[in-house]
């Protein structure tokens, strides 16, 4: 029995070491060579921070560029998914009045256009982005309460978009946050 319990005592203490500090040593000395040393990457107007750059935000006014939907309140202390199937009763329920909300607020579109990630969850229930077709599908709404011209706002759209990386992992995306920012700017 002696020759088994010294050496997992052996191996528990040199485990708990390893990983309580060597390791935890090694990941904090990584994120000190990170942008904004590992705290997050901020965006700021006027030297205020506004939001995270990875943390999605809510933007229902019609004004600006709506977010993707988030099933944490956009609360990242509690990032989740849904959890609900697309068969699910409720969750059907819940992305047809996200649908009927977006048609009363764009009612030049029709429903069948409506980008899916402008009605349905993300993973995380936290995504700072949208697709290109998300926001450009949203530019006739904003021009009109804004007054400012399709073509401006078309043009902000197209210098927002973010390409995949390398270009070959994931698809164009737009981050909502800098577009809005972007587009306060606007006259």
């Amino acid at each position: 029995m002696k020759q088994h319990i010294l050496p997992a005592i052996k191996l528990t203490a040199v485990t708990i070491i390893f990983f309580m500090g060597i390791y935890t040593l090694f990941v904090w000395a990584v994120a000190q060579a990170a942008p904004n040393k590992g705290e997050g990457e901020t965006i700021s107007v006027n030297n205020k921070v506004v939001g995270y750059k990875l943390e999605g935000q809510k933007f229902s006014d019609d004004k600006y560029f709506w977010s993707r939907p988030s099933a944490a309140g956009y609360n990242a202390a509690a990032s989740s998914g849904s959890n609900k199937g697309t068969s699910n009763p409720d969750y059907l329920k819940d992305v047809q009045s996200k649908i009927d909300t977006f048609l009363v607020h764009n009612p030049t579109v029709k429903k069948e256009d409506i980008p899916s990630d402008l009605v349905t969850y993300s993973g995380s229930g936290l995504d700072p982005d949208i697709s290109v077709a998300a926001a450009k599908i949203q530019i006739n709404r904003i021009a009109k309460t804004r007054n400012i011209s399709e073509e401006k706002i078309n043009a902000l759209v197209q210098g927002q978009i973010q390409k995949p990386l390398l270009g070959l992992f994931g698809t164009e995306k737009i981050n909502v946050l800098q577009l809005n920012i972007e587009l306060d700017k606007l006259k």
